[in-house]
């Protein structure tokens, strides 16, 4: 794969840093902090950034189980995050290699309407099982997802950077 011109060379991805991110994730969705509309999903976020990271590893079937447990845990309409999830992975996964072209609040801005894309689905899905609207305070949470992005991207790719110091015997 060509790189854009600046770009660092990366460590291949930790698994087992991949899934303790995701859990991490999960179990922070899973506070007991109430469910405020304008509040981020920050399981989305990072579903997100490792479907377009690392495709092979997150994927589309990892997504619909990670939704299975947000929907089991929230006592919800079962399939209502699942749904989401798995619209947000494919979408992610289907743009990745045009989104890695781009700078960060580049992908960022590119992402907002995947992210606006998987809470009306949520929406929907609330709605025609007869639950109410959330408020129009539901716009908010695409939004500071999206603002997120740069924080997720600097954080969860600061262990595969590589040393910045080449020498002849190392040239990358």
């Amino acid at each position: 794969m060509l790189m854009r011109p600046g770009q660092q060379l990366l460590l291949p991805a930790n698994p087992v840093f991949i899934w303790g991110s995701l859990l991490v994730a999960l179990l922070i969705n899973m506070l007991p902090l109430g469910r405020a509309p304008w509040r981020p999903d920050l399981l989305m976020l990072l579903l997100v950034f490792w479907s377009v990271h690392q495709p092979l590893r997150v994927g589309i079937g990892s997504a619909f189980v990670f939704g299975l447990c947000m929907d089991v845990q929230q006592a919800g309409l079962l399939g209502q995050h699942a749904l989401a999830y798995t619209a947000l992975s494919y979408f992610a996964i289907t743009i990745h290699r045009r989104l890695l072209w781009f700078g960060v609040p580049s992908q960022a801005l590119q992402l907002l309407p995947i992210f606006a894309l998987a809470h009306a689905i949520e929406l929907g899905v609330r709605m025609l099982g007869g639950g109410g609207f959330a408020g129009w305070q539901t716009l908010w949470a695409p939004l500071i997802e999206a603002a997120l992005w740069p924080l997720a991207s600097v954080v969860l790719l600061a262990p595969q950077l590589r040393a910045p110091d080449p020498d002849k015997n190392r040239p990358l």
